[in-house]
């Protein structure tokens, strides 16, 4: 498996192309269960299957901005390939998504390197819609939100995973040191 750099064109951009799904990966729950989503969107329509993984340095873009060190940068982009490749791995083993896949690593935001490659009218864009309170708000700008008010193309944003809620539920009962009725996990 080939992972590229988002800079060239795809060579089919014409009435021939085949369409393309889009999601966006970060290797959490959330990710991989939109990936598997975007996968069966792809097959529905036998389109390809384009994983996108956007990463920026430690420290954001101003860590760079004074001229990257190559040696920093080419270790990052390794590691942020590594982790595309760890979450392929990991939502499909070693069988595949069962489409033409075309991973990309992308030193963007997010939101940016999501919308770069869902660029055509007839893309499809899969992102994971996360649980949203108010405080993750805040803290941490939905990339779903981004992505829903500037796309060119469809979006699809899949709702977390009853289990991811399950768990949610279990971790913050042993954070606040609760006591768990293991019977409430069985229903």
């Amino acid at each position: 498996m080939n992972v590229t750099q988002d800079e060239e064109q795809d060579p089919m951009d014409g009435s021939g192309a085949r369409r393309r799904v889009v999601a966006g990966v970060s290797g959490s729950l959330g990710s991989l269960t939109a990936l598997h989503r975007a996968a069966d969107e792809a097959r529905a329509v036998r389109g390809n299957l384009r994983v996108v993984l956007a990463w920026e340095p430690p420290g954001g873009d101003i860590a760079h901005r004074g001229g990257p060190c190559p040696a920093p940068m080419a270790a990052w982009r390794r590691m942020a390939k590594d982790r595309l490749l760890t979450a392929l791995d990991t939502a499909f083993g070693s069988a595949g998504p069962g489409v033409p896949l075309e991973p990309l690593v992308v030193l963007a935001k997010p939101g940016k390197a999501l919308l770069m490659a869902a660029d055509r009218p007839d893309d499809l864009l899969v992102v994971g819609a996360g649980s949203r309170g108010r405080l993750r708000r805040a803290v941490w700008p939905s990339v779903a939100r981004y992505c829903v008010a500037r796309a060119c193309c469809p979006v699809l944003t899949v709702p977390p995973s009853p289990l991811r809620q399950a768990l949610d539920t279990v971790h913050r009962r042993n954070v606040w040191r609760l006591p768990l009725d293991v019977r409430e996990l069985a229903d």
